[in-house]
């Protein structure tokens, strides 16, 4: 992991990583909003699914939910709005194949005003070259385009809010691409949304 930045306009502190395609699909487990009580189906979900690595959105709650975490695989993780100033509030991470860069994400919490993606962390994507961001905070899963990037929220893994489902997202990545799916927590089947009617 690259040195942690500090943006003196934003004061926000941003680190750097970087993950190597070391096998066909690096398969990333993507959780939020654990608010220090994930559901207890949560590793029995990480264990079926076998995931290289572990993102943390944010609102984790309770440090020691993260090191639980980590005796899975390894965790990178942002600070939500109640947790402390223990962790960066962006992660930028570089997936290598090779010699080449497959792909930069930006992770953080809060990246969307209702449905579209935030003016200022677009521009920090762009900076970095992120086509995909993953965050969390509404609790809501979803994963949509806006002004070319990607936005994946994996949805909340603690305490249900109102009646939004327990879930987490799958992002895979290949040298043929990315692919991101939700996984209900409770069931461990594949999520979607309910269809609305008029």
């Amino acid at each position: 992991m690259r040195a942690r930045r500090v943006s003196a306009a934003q004061k926000l502190v941003h680190a750097h990583e970087s993950l190597t395609l070391d096998r066909a699909v690096l398969r990333i487990v993507a959780v939020a909003d654990t608010h220090g009580r994930p559901h207890p189906h949560l590793g029995t979900r990480i264990t079926q699914l076998a995931p290289a690595h572990i993102f943390h959105a944010g609102d984790i709650g309770d440090l020691v939910v993260l090191r639980d975490l980590e005796k899975y695989t390894p965790v990178t993780a942002v600070r939500g709005n109640i947790d402390g100033r223990d962790l960066p509030d962006l992660v930028t991470i570089e997936v290598r194949s090779d010699e080449r860069t497959l792909l930069n994400i930006l992770l953080t919490h809060v990246a969307v005003y209702g449905p579209k993606l935030r003016t200022d962390v677009a521009r920090i994507a762009r900076s970095e070259d992120a086509s995909l961001v993953v965050c969390g905070h509404s609790h809501v899963p979803f994963a949509a385009q806006d002004g070319g990037l990607t936005v994946f929220n994996p949805g909340s893994v603690g305490p249900r809010r109102f009646q939004l489902p327990i879930v987490l997202g799958v992002i895979d990545v290949s040298t043929e691409g990315v692919s991101l799916r939700h996984i209900d927590c409770e069931t461990g089947r594949a999520w979607k949304p309910s269809a609305v009617g008029p």
